[in-house]
Formats: structure tokens, C-alpha cells, sequence
């Protein structure tokens, strides 16, 4: 069995919705691939409205003493008005990314253009377009390489001296300053925002055959038998040296052909995509779905209107599943890698001045869920742009810690930032803008990584992130008549309830996330504080207040409480969960460890999708998670449909208009979890197989403690499991079967213990799990 890696289409796009994206993790581009005038969308990842802004309320800290003691009171809504008009941030508003401009391509065609294909080849990170015009045919190839720091584009022709064409870059918002040639084959276009970010792109060609000139701001290309762009692009926040930078790149690639510039673009791609590979059966009963363009094959998902639950429970694809998945694991790799910036809303891809929330960093969900994947599925190395933002977070984050909070230690950061790392409250939203757990949940992320790579140097490093989150919380909890530890002013994140005076509000004292994150982070900090044998003071002062901060409890419904007490929802199938945080990404509910906190989490998300929750594409795909981590493959395999056929643009983009990829990464992960999941010490296989998914194998999972994860498994049993030990030590295994484990030709020792397999493992040698 192969895996699906060809995304395909009859027709050019016509939307952003129906583009191809392509990138190197800073630059990106958005391919049309439209056969005579073309418009390429460009993106670097740094190209934001301008600098840091101090955006603290010196009314900050009163507004925070009066809403807590009004939430104390019982008066959310008074502690909302005190909040929101004293704490949110001046002004509201943190910076924008930015779009950085369009590449035109206007290629000169003597007839109308035919047999048209186009499609993005996942395996080799290249996007082309092919057609016929009269007896010519055409192909257009478009890649970004990351080793060479430019976009590619070859344009070729089946007869010689065929290719004419003119190519430009332009800015529907006139945001540059220079447009102009600076050599017989070059375009200088730059800009910027005063005192922000400074940019500068190069647009070159060079061709087989054929003339080149310079024509204004537009290059000119007349009778070549191909043409190769090169499009290079720096910005002051990375150098001041970034024009320079930008045409030395320029330059260099224009030195070598195409071939060359895509031997070390595709060798660089995947030596990261090859090492995870996913295989399922076919199961569409369709010997024609082969020929389906991508779109068609979304739409095929969805059944119709004549179409009844159940039915449309029997449209299967699974080759369109694997697609899927090894989408998101493109994504990742072309919007995220080392010394870039990490993804935001919209990964890398923007074609707005003013996108949908501005494409910042939410940290209520989004900007974690972009990264639930990178660890378990073999791409750690594009988690680390995450971190150096946390850096920045970080050094703000303590200056809004003093003066919002009066908080001397540590660091805070609300539910958004921006490439600075800005950490004032955004907007002025009672549902969003007062929470103050946005770094708190991103530094979780520090320890999740070394526990995969055991990294001790990366650990020793970034260890004073987790510290600096634990200290601001020491100072800023508040205890309750009831010794608990409590946050507040917070909320559950765009969540809303009626207290028991028939109010409705947002503001709360320690809603269940909160605590739950705080449950994560101040055990993350105690484990890391040992592992380097540091903090031993701080880490018994932590160890003392997990005791008294409150703990998953059941409310009325049987559900999980979203809030300390519990209380009527507004919106009952509202699109965010934060109350399972503690099933996932935290392992705080297992059915195994705590099974009746699991039945209420069960009980909980049945509650909120009968009532209409899970409508948006991230919501979605949380969702699908949390159904892995209960081990329920059938509502795993339903979310995932639900997942493409409703809430997946045609071109696999998560559908929150115009797109936002969160939900592709969310999905991505859920795919993994669904197939090996490692939380609470131990690797369980297979734990939430779904029916359809017969026979397959997936290659190259990760797994926490340094392990990689071969499963191959027939009729819905597992065959067998090759697990590699990069570190040795004791490995702890469940699996659906009983199971024997060889080393080589020997056999292992193992222990079985309520369910678990253990054996010690040694450096570097691999291990056959056989049922």
C-alpha cells in the first residue's frame, strides 16, 4: 500500500480557498496557477504593521483589585464593567501580519487554453499547472526552498522560443517604496512601515534562449524556450542587513538552473516529510475516485440532501484520510521551520492588510493546537520557532506582570499575541480579552517537547519559561474560604454563563481550564526542576499548592463543570471545550486511571454536540481528539469525515473564512492519536483504531521518552510494532492483544502489570512487538 501525497484539479483557482500553498517556512506563496494572467499571493513571515507597542493600562492594576473583589462578591457583571474598563489594554489593538505583495505572470498565449491540469505534489513540496495552447503545451512549476531562501518558478513550453511573458510585483495596498529595476534582469521592491518592519524583495529571471529586458517595474521575457523567477525576500526584523541579504539570495539562485535549485529544495523537504508514512486500505468501492480531482473527492464525502445519515455513514475514503494527514504534515513544514516565525492563524499564508483577527497568535487554542502534531509526528524541529516566541512573551510578559498585577516574579501573557510578543490584553471583549493564562499554556509546550526528544540542553535552556510562569502564579492565586487556589479575574475562553442571580457573564474566579492548565504547568515545572536539580524550594512550595487548586468536578448533567460552580450555559453547544483540557492536550482524565471522570468527559461532549457544538473547523478537530483519548475509533473516524466534508476548502484548508490552519493541524494530530498515543508512561497502540481503517501501517510516530513507533496492523488487530529506543530505559506498552517482544533474534523479559507490558530497552536497538 502507498500514501496519498497528490492534491489535483481540473481548473485554476479562482479563490484563495482554491490555491495552492507553497513555502520554506518564512517566505510563502499562494499558486493560482492561471494560465495567462497570473497572481500569486506573497507572504514573509515577519512582514507585521510595526514595532512593539506598550500597551499596559496604568489603570491596570485598581481595575484588577476592583474585578476580583466584585467576583469575590458575587458580582460578575459590576467586576466585567471594572475590567474591561480599566484593564484592557491602550490601545486595544497589538500589530498585524501583513501581506507583502502579488507576483504577476502574464504569459502571452496565440490561442485559448486547453486540457488544463493543476495540482501540489506533497511528497516533493512542488505545486505546477500544465495546458495546451494550440499545439504547444505549457508548464508552470512552482516551488520555495528553504536551503536557498527563494521562490522558483519555471515556466516552459513544449516548442522552442514559445515562452513571452511579463512579470511584476505590486501591493493592492501601495505600501512600498521602491518598485523599480535595479539591473538588467532584477526588480528592487521594498517598504515598510515607519519605525516597524522593513522589507525588501528581488524578482529576477534568467532563460533558455529567448531575450530579457527591463521595462519600468516589469520584467520582459520575448521568445525563450523556458524562463526561470526567482523571488527572494528580507526584512529588518531578521537584519539590518536584509537588503543586501535579499539580492545576494536573488543573485546565487540565478546562478544555477532549476534542476539544481530543486535537487536541494526536494532533498532538504524530505528528509522532514519521509519520516512519518500512513497507509490505510482502500475502502471506496469506487474504481473511478482514483480520477477525482481533490475537490470532488471533499464533495463526494459530504453525500447530499437525498442522503441520510446512515448512508452517508457508507461513503468511505480513506486514501482521502492519508491525503489529509499528510497535508497537515506539509503544512507544518512549509509554515514552521528553525529561525522562522511560528505559524500564525493563517500559518503562513495572508492575502489581507487586514485578515480575520489580524492572523496574530491566539493563545486561547490556536496558536497551541497549530503544534499538537509537530511532537508525535516526527517534526520537532519545527516546534522550535514556538519557543523563540516565547522568549519574547516572556521578557514582556514581566513588565505586564508588575504593572497590571503588581506581580514582582514571573511573567503573564493574555489571549493573544503578535510577532513581538506582545502581552497585554487584546481587543476590549468580555469573552476573550481578560485571561490571563494565554503563556502559561503556551510554556506547557517546553516540557511536551523535551519529554519527546529528552533534549536536556533544550530543558537547562528554556527551563526558566516554566519557572517564571510558576513564580507569577505563586503571587498573583488568591485563596477562597475553602482554601482553594483560585485565578480570577478570568473566564472560559469566548464561553459565557448565568450566575445564580439570573445574570449572564463571562468574568469568573478560576473557571476549570485555569485550574487545570495551572495542575500541567506547576507539575511540568517540579519535573523539570528534579530532571536538572534545580528550584528544589520552589519545586516543594509548587508540590504544596497542586494540593489545593480545584480539581475536575462533576456537575448536574453528569458533565464535566466548565466554571467553580455549576452553572447554566448560554450556549450549551458552544465552540470551544476548555473544561477537557484535562482529557486533552493535558492527561489529567483517562478511562483507564480515572473512568469516571472520562464517563462525565464522554458525557460532556455528547452534551455539547447534540446541542450544536463543534461547528467550526478547530472546534472539530479538538473534538476528535478528545474521542482518541476515550478510545472511541467509530467517533474518531465520524469527526474526521465531518472534519473534510465540512469545514476543508478545496484545497484541504480549514474552511473559517478565508481560511485559518489550526484545524489542519488539530486534525493531523488526531490522526496520530487515534494510532498510538503516549500519556501517563505508558504507549498504547492502536487505542482508538476506527472500523473502516482494516489494514494498514503507520511508520515514524514519536512517542514521550525518546521512542519511535512502527505499527502495522490487519483486520482491525495489530500485527505487529517495531519501537526504537533513541535513549534506553524502561518502556511501558499497551495494546489491544497480548503481545511477545523480540530484540533481534532474542526475546525480551517483560513484566505484565494490570494491562501494561514493561521491559527495559537499551540505546539505539529496536524492538518487535508481536501479537
Amino acid at each position: 500500500m502507498s500514501t496519498e501525497t497528490l492534491m489535483k484539479y481540473d481548473f485554476p483557482a479562482e479563490s484563495f480557498s482554491e490555491a495552492l500553498p507553497i513555502g520554506n517556512g518564512r517566505i510563502g506563496a499562494m499558486i493560482y496557477g492561471t494560465p495567462e494572467n497570473e497572481s500569486i499571493v506573497l507572504n514573509e513571515d515577519s512582514i507585521w504593521s510595526g514595532g512593539l507597542r506598550h500597551r499596559v493600562n496604568n489603570s491596570a492594576k485598581e481595575g484588577f483589585d476592583e474585578a476580583r473583589a466584585l467576583l469575590m462578591e458575587g458580582k460578575p457583571h459590576e467586576a466585567e464593567e471594572a475590567a474591561l474598563g480599566k484593564m484592557k489594554g491602550t490601545t486595544p489593538n497589538m500589530r498585524s501580519y501583513l501581506h507583502l505583495g502579488d507576483l504577476h505572470i502574464d504569459l502571452e498565449l496565440d490561442a485559448k487554453p486547453l486540457n488544463y491540469s493543476r495540482s501540489l505534489d506533497l511528497g516533493s513540496a512542488v505545486a505546477d499547472a500544465s495546458f495546451t495552447a494550440g499545439d504547444i503545451t505549457y508548464t508552470k512549476e512552482y516551488f520555495v526552498s528553504a536551503p536557498d531562501e527563494v521562490m522558483a518558478v519555471r515556466i516552459s513550453a513544449s516548442q522552442p522560443e514559445s515562452v513571452s511573458l511579463y512579470c511584476y510585483i505590486e501591493s493592492r495596498d501601495d505600501n512600498f517604496d521602491d518598485n523599480r529595476p535595479c539591473s538588467g534582469n532584477m526588480i528592487l521592491f521594498n517598504g515598510g512601515t515607519s519605525g516597524g518592519i522593513r522589507y525588501a524583495a528581488y524578482l529576477g529571471a534568467s532563460s533558455k534562449g529567448g531575450e530579457i529586458t527591463v521595462t519600468g517595474n516589469k520584467l520582459c521575457v520575448r521568445n525563450a524556450d523556458e524562463v526561470l523567477l526567482i523571488l527572494s525576500v528580507r526584512t529588518s526584523f531578521y537584519s539590518n542587513m536584509f537588503e543586501e541579504s535579499a539580492r545576494l539570495d536573488a543573485e546565487m539562485a540565478l546562478q544555477c538552473d532549476f534542476d539544481e535549485l530543486f535537487y536541494r529544495h526536494v532533498n532538504d523537504y524530505r528528509e522532514l516529510f519521509d519520516r512519518v508514512e500512513l497507509s490505510l486500505n482502500d475502502n471506496s468501492e469506487n474504481e473511478e475516485i482514483a480520477f477525482l480531482n481533490t475537490n470532488e473527492r471533499i464533495d463526494r464525502l459530504k453525500g447530499n440532501e437525498l442522503d441520510n445519515l446512515d448512508c452517508r455513514r457508507l461513503i468511505n475514503d480513506n486514501k482521502l484520510f492519508e491525503l489529509y494527514f499528510n497535508f497537515g504534515r506539509y503544512l507544518m513544514i512549509s509554515c514552521s521551520r528553525a529561525g522562522t516565525q511560528p505559524a500564525n492563524l493563517q500559518g503562513l499564508w495572508n492575502e489581507m492588510s487586514c485578515p480575520p483577527n489580524n492572523c496574530r497568535y491566539t493563545l486561547d487554542l490556536n496558536t497551541e493546537m497549530n503544534y499538537w502534531a509537530a511532537e508525535s509526528c516526527n517534526l520537532s524541529e519545527c516546534h522550535l520557532p514556538l519557543f523563540d516566541l516565547l522568549e519574547r512573551i516572556c521578557g514582556n510578559g514581566r513588565v505586564t506582570a508588575r504593572e497590571m498585577y503588581g506581580v514582582s516574579k514571573g511573567f503573564v501573557c493574555h489571549s493573544a499575541t503578535d510577532i513581538w510578543g506582545d502581552s497585554a490584553p487584546q481587543d476590549a471583549l468580555a469573552e476573550t480579552s481578560i485571561w490571563p493564562m494565554g503563556g502559561a499554556w503556551l510554556a506547557l509546550h517546553v516540557f511536551d517537547h523535551y519529554e519527546y526528544t529528552m533534549d536536556r540542553e533544550f530543558l537547562n535552556d528554556k527551563y526558566h519559561i516554566l519557572k517564571e510562569a510558576s513564580e507569577f502564579f505563586i503571587e498573583y492565586l488568591t485563596t477562597d474560604e475553602n482554601g482553594r487556589l483560585l485565578t480570577g479575574p478570568s473566564l472560559s475562553p469566548e464561553n459565557a454563563y448565568i450566575d445564580k442571580n439570573g445574570v449572564k457573564a463571562n468574568l469568573c474566579m478560576s473557571p476549570a481550564m485555569d485550574s487545570q492548565i495551572l495542575t500541567v504547568l506547576f507539575s511540568d515545572t517540579i519535573k523539570a526542576a528534579e530532571i536538572l536539580g534545580r528550584d528544589a524550594e520552589l519545586a516543594d512550595k509548587l508540590r504544596d499548592m497542586l494540593k489545593k487548586l480545584p480539581q475536575p468536578s462533576i456537575g448536574k448533567f453528569g458533565q464535566i463543570m466548565e466554571w467553580l460552580e455549576d452553572y447554566e450555559e448560554t450556549d450549551v453547544g458552544h465552540r470551544h471545550i476548555s473544561q477537557l483540557f484535562a482529557l486533552y492536550p493535558a492527561d489529567l482524565i483517562n478511562p483507564i486511571r480515572t473512568p469516571k471522570l472520562a464517563d462525565a468527559a464522554r458525557a460532556t461532549l455528547v452534551r455539547r454536540l447534540v446541542n450544536g457544538g463543534s461547528h467550526m473547523g478547530y472546534s472539530c478537530a479538538w473534538v476528535t481528539n478528545m474521542w482518541a483519548r476515550l478510545y472511541d475509533g467509530i467517533m474518531v473516524s465520524e469527526n474526521l469525515k465531518r472534519m473534510i466534508s465540512h469545514y476543508a476548502n478545496p484545497n484541504l484548508t480549514n474552511s473559517k473564512p478565508p481560511l485559518q490552519i489550526e484545524g489542519n493541524f488539530g486534525a493531523t494530530a488526531a490522526i496520530a492519536e487515534a494510532l498510538m498515543q503516549s500519556c501517563g508512561g505508558e504507549i498504547n497502540l492502536l487505542p482508538a483504531l476506527p472500523e473502516e481503517w482494516t489494514n494498514g501501517h503507520i511508520k515514524g510516530l514519536r512517542a514521550r521518552g525518546g521512542f519511535t513507533v512502527d505499527i502495522y496492523w490487519a483486520e482491525n488487530k495489530l500485527c505487529y510494532a517495531d519501537i526504537t529506543s533513541d535513549f534506553g530505559g524502561e518502556l511501558r506498552l499497551r495494546a489491544d492483544s497480548s503481545v511477545r517482544v523480540n530484540c533481534g533474534k532474542e526475546t525480551v523479559d517483560t513484566i505484565f502489570n494490570d494491562g501494561v507490558v514493561i521491559f527495559n530497552t537499551e540505546m539505539g536497538k529496536t524492538y518487535t512487538v508481536k501479537a
